[in-house]
């Protein structure tokens, strides 16, 4: 046993491979260390018995734990604070090797691709080890450093804060030898008095850097770094730039480095990637490479997927792409993520060979073989000639392939098929790996409809963060999750442990059961000849008038199941939609009072009519107020605590002395917060894309589309993009009124929408067959699309069609 501070980290205990923080990403029992950290619900320890079962033996506790006792086997280490005895050991394992180069990267945005990126260009001669997807908070980056290994020659870590002091403690774990500033935006800006003190703040991070690298161009980002000790390496077209800008033209950029002229191009149009990718050129003109060399390694970029993206495949499968790069740390996470996926379906994991890192092939290739038992999976395919030496080592079904060819070849030729299975595609760039999901992708449709879930996820945090802890979370999936696909979200809301489930109907919620969904299900609009499905389900009705209390009385005079109905009330408050008024309340309770020991009410709830708008304040608050009564004469005639809710997202952010016991979350996990109070606050979920079918030249005055309604005005070029209004693309956008985004440019709408396609003005645009077309997203939101027809976000969103395919995925 050990306590407080004064900790002996070069005892045997400390010897794992794994440090533990969720329960749920388990994978090598024998190897892990579990840090049991508290959370604003829950305390870690609750997850040791789970463990201990699983077969972990060390714990890291709290002081005030008292029952190690119970695990005879086990090994406790006790502290006073397991979240600072997590740091403190990953800065002892980092000061172990006191010669490893590392860039630190911190700033407003962009931290996670730029990291990505320096990964893929330099990884081609260096063993590097990085931080897994955007691990740079307090608890990311010590996991992320104690990945740290003798056999690496270089690290890349990121560094994230949202208030003071935070980053000293970073910079003591990651210890940068290089540091890179991307740049200074307003992420957190809530957080700190001004920009002024965030910049101080990040700077922290550069304190024993030998050298710093930013954009010259930002005098704000200057003059906080030029007081550090650190050599500075600066790039742009300010005149002092060390690799000064002297002329961009397309994608080629004309450079001065050292009075030298050099000519580099960037593979991306829009100024974020451009931004991005000079941040990385900077890196690698200070580390000394050749811009020949540099300029060979950015077309690395150009078809660079930064995400794991999640697809329907052909004959009832799903894929898991994720074929960026390929090393240990990155199949861990991707197994992790697939894990995620909760359906029933038996797991294949198709893998290139392992090019970074591991002398001894065969130690490398058996620890494979432990992570393929450890996350179940059935089958594997292996593709290399690394693999087929070692195929001896994977003690599953498999089969082997020399290249990407000859798996192509077989899969055209049927000699390996995939049918109802959930395949993750895990390989080295170099293997091409596209080719194969281009294969085994089901081919829907050219438009596509992109969900973010690590988006998902920040927005669920940023709500909860809004909210008291004891308040629970019901979020809605109904009208397939504002259009974003109920499985998927459900599967990754569940994950994240929220407290309920809204859908509109009960087929809804047994299809999330029959796919792994055990979180509570409410259902919104049920109807009586469902009350059997939804009492074999563990669904919970609302119920809302009489005739559907009476129904349910029926039901239950002939249900012989001893374990009360839970169901919910619906309170009409003023909504006038569904649910029981105020006069309503005697018989409401008298019905209760019959079906009492057959029914559970878990919930009372009641709508807001208004709460997004201030000049509804007061018919809000009154619904709130007598809402109240109500649900108080309720539990008291029942004699037990219901779970009441009555905010929505806007009223979340609107009226939070009013969560009551639980909120319900809905357009406001999409990143859309109507009040615009907050807006800056949230990230974007879903983009909806689609290609350019073809593209024509068009005389002045000649029309385009059904009705003639568009007439060129000049000599144009038009393209067709393959979506309509059966896509949810609404024919009001029609004429110019509707927009889209072609490589960073805004192409508006020429002539009516038709069923299935639709065109666009792009005479000012450069563009090919093929290019991706933005229909909403990140540079044109669904509010600006819902303001320009005069509708609501919710209508755009949820009219996207079920023809539409979607795509899930989440950062690299």
């Amino acid at each position: 046993m050990s306590t407080n501070t004064s900790i002996d980290f070069s005892s045997s205990f400390w010897n794992a491979k794994y440090l533990l923080i969720d329960s749920r990403m388990l994978t090598a029992p024998s190897q892990t260390i579990f840090f049991a950290l508290n959370g604003p619900k829950r305390e870690g320890s609750e997850f040791i018995p789970e463990l201990y079962d699983k077969g972990v033996r060390k714990f890291v506790v709290t002081v005030d734990f008292d029952k190690g006792y119970l695990y005879k086997e086990a090994t406790f280490v006790y502290v006073e604070n397991t979240l600072q005895t997590l740091q403190e050991v990953t800065k002892y394992h980092r000061e172990l090797y006191p010669d490893l180069p590392v860039i630190g990267i911190t700033g407003s945005n962009a931290k996670t691709i730029i990291k990505e990126w320096l990964y893929t260009l330099l990884e081609v001669d260096k063993n590097v080890v990085k931080s897994p997807k955007s691990y740079n908070s307090q608890i990311g980056v010590p996991l992320s450093v104690w990945q740290i290994d003798k056999k690496h020659e270089l690290g890349i870590f990121e560094a994230g804060i949202s208030k003071i002091d935070e980053m000293k403690n970073l910079q003591r774990i990651i210890l940068p030898s290089i540091g890179l500033f991307t740049n200074l935006g307003s992420a957190h800006d809530k957080l700190f008095d001004n920009r002024v003190q965030k910049l101080h703040e990040k700077g922290f991070l550069f304190d024993e850097c030998h050298s710093i690298i930013y954009c010259r161009d930002h005098e704000d980002i200057h003059e906080e770094l030029r007081q550090k000790n650190g050599e500075l390496f600066h790039w742009g077209v300010h005149q002092e730039a060390a690799l000064r800008i002297e002329e961009i033209e397309n994608q080629l950029v004309y450079l001065n480095f050292k009075g030298n002229k050099h000519q580099i191009t960037i593979p991306f149009n829009d100024e974020a990637s451009f931004e991005n990718a000079m941040h990385c050129v900077a890196v690698l003109t200070y580390l000394g490479y050749s811009f020949e060399e540099i300029n060979r390694r950015l077309s690395f970029l150009k078809s660079l997927p930064m995400r794991l993206e999640r697809k329907e495949g052909i004959n009832g499968t799903v894929l898991i792409n994720d074929f960026y790069n390929n090393d240990l740390g990155g199949l861990q996470i991707a197994l992790s993520f697939m894990g995620q996926n909760q359906e029933n379906l038996p797991k294949t994991l198709i893998l290139s060979d392992l090019l970074q890192g591991h002398n001894d092939k065969t130690v490398l290739y058996q620890k494979i073989n432990e992570l393929i038992h450890e996350h179940e999976i059935e089958r594997f395919i292996g593709v290399g000639n690394h693999l087929s030496q070692h195929q001896n080592d994977i003690t599953i079904d498999s089969q082997f392939f020399k290249n990407t060819s000859e798996l192509k070849n077989a899969i055209r030729k049927q000699q390996i098929t995939f049918n109802k299975e959930m395949i993750l595609l895990k390989g080295a760039r170099q293997y091409e790996f596209e080719k194969i999901a281009a294969l085994l992708q089901r081919k829907i449709h050219s438009t596509r409809l992109e969900i973010n879930l690590d988006a998902v996820v920040h927005n669920l945090m940023f709500y909860k963060a809004q909210l008291q802890p004891s308040t629970k979370v019901m979020v809605m999936v109904k009208a397939l999750g504002y259009g974003s696909g109920k499985h998927e979200l459900a599967h990754t809301l569940q994950y994240h442990l929220v407290d309920y489930l809204g859908v509109a109907f009960a087929d809804e919620g047994v299809e999330l059961r029959e796919n792994g969904i055990r979180t509570p299900i409410m259902v919104l609009t049920p109807s009586p000849d469902s009350f059997e499905t939804m009492r074999r389900f563990q669904l919970e009705p609302e119920i809302y008038n009489l005739e559907m209390l009476e129904a349910l009385e029926d039901f239950l005079e002939e249900d012989e199941n001893e374990t009360p109905f839970a169901i919910q009330i619906n309170i009409d408050t003023g909504m006038h939609r569904l649910g029981f008024t105020v006069a309503e309340l005697p018989i409401l309770l008298e019905k209760l009072g019959k079906i009492a020991s057959k029914v559970k009410v878990t919930g009372v709830f009641t709508h807001l009519a208004g709460a997004d708008e201030e000049q509804h304040n007061n018919y809000t608050l009154n619904q709130v107020q007598e809402f109240d009564k109500v649900a108080a004469s309720i539990e008291d005639f029942l004699g037990y605590k219901v779970i009441k809710h009555c905010l929505n997202s806007a009223g979340i952010v609107r009226f939070p002395e009013h969560q009551m016991d639980m909120v319900r979350l809905g357009i406001g996990l999409h990143g859309i917060e109507v009040n615009r109070i907050k807006q800056d606050d949230l990230q974007t979920v879903a983009t909806l894309k689609s290609v350019i079918a073809q593209i024509k030249t068009i005389k002045k005055g000649e029309t385009i589309g059904y009705g003639r309604k568009g007439v060129a005005s000049k000599d144009m070029k038009i393209a067709t993009i393959g979506i309509g209004y059966a896509d949810g693309f609404n024919r009001h956008f029609s004429n110019g009124v509707g927009k889209m985004i072609i490589n960073g440019k805004i192409a508006p709408v020429i002539g009516n929408v038709c069923m299935d396609m639709t065109m666009v003005d792009i005479t000012d645009i450069n563009a090919i067959v093929g290019d991706d077309v933005v229909i909403f997203g990140e540079d044109l939101s669904i509010t600006q699309l819902a303001k320009a027809i005069d509708t609501i976000p919710y209508e755009i969103l949820t009219s996207v069609s079920s023809r539409v395919k979607r795509v899930y995925y989440m950062e690299g």
